[in-house]
């Protein structure tokens, strides 16, 4: 949170932010962030910035990645990860890692939102992390002859059991990349898939994606940094977007 110099400077800045907070509060973000943000060290910062948004009473649902994560339990392992067109795939001792990264960066996440430092958004903050079996998945299956085996897909995110606890005042509900299957099987799944699934369960008003990935850019060579859904459909229709990114 920017410092302000004088009285007049903090009631013009105010004044400028006070159109977003009526704007948005009581309004569902999804953000999403990648294990590389964890990995970096930036994790404090970005738990500040949210706590923030949740004080001014908008609904947050997190959704964190794990890639670097896991590749280093796999590394530990003495375990080679195995790759097909970027996707993992997730054989039982990929899995094994993937659980175990999965529940330290859930205890880096609640640990970075349980400071309460004085003179930024934690203070006098108690925001709670809820996290559960929220996401119901299926095998991505066979692909160009290659079986995913663990790898999945979302199939369903709860959203009657999270609009509830979003309801709540300063609970932030925390939605890793994993999801289980009716018959209780786990799979593996991506950031991005489990973002998009839940923005779209929850009628999110706004998807957030942090990433360390290159923005996407229009005919003119200008970064794309938001858009709209109705946006986004004319920009996969121009065709001019490479198919990595497409997909």
């Amino acid at each position: 949170m920017r410092q302000m110099e004088n009285p007049t400077q903090f009631v013009q800045w105010l004044r400028s932010v006070a159109p977003y907070i009526h704007a948005f509060g009581g309004k569902t973000f999804v953000v999403a962030f990648p294990g590389e943000l964890v990995a970096a060290g930036a994790l404090p910062v970005l738990a500040q910035d949210l706590s923030l948004l949740v004080g001014l009473g908008i609904r947050v649902v997190l959704v964190h990645g794990s890639r670097p994560q896991v590749a280093e339990q796999l590394a530990l392992r003495n375990v080679e990860g195995r790759f097909h067109n970027g996707v993992r795939i997730t054989d039982i001792a990929a899995m094994e890692c993937a659980k175990e990264a999965a529940g330290e960066l859930r205890l880096d996440i609640e640990a970075a939102f349980s400071q309460g430092l004085p003179n930024t958004p934690m203070s006098n903050a108690h925001i709670s992390i809820v996290s559960g079996n929220f996401v119901t998945a299926r095998p991505l299956g066979v692909i160009d002859g290659m079986d995913h085996e663990l790898t999945g897909v979302t199939r369903k995110v709860a959203a009657d059991k999270i609009a509830p606890i979003l309801q709540t005042e300063d609970n932030i509900v925390l939605l890793s990349p994993l999801g289980f299957s009716p018959t209780g099987e786990l799979f593996n799944l991506t950031m991005e898939d489990v973002a998009v699934s839940a923005a779209v369960a929850l009628h999110a008003d706004k998807l957030v994606f942090l990433t360390e990935t290159p923005m996407m850019k229009d005919v003119a060579g200008y970064e794309i940094r938001e858009l709209s859904s109705h946006q986004a459909e004319a920009v996969l229709q121009a065709g001019f977007l490479p198919s990595d990114i497409k997909n």
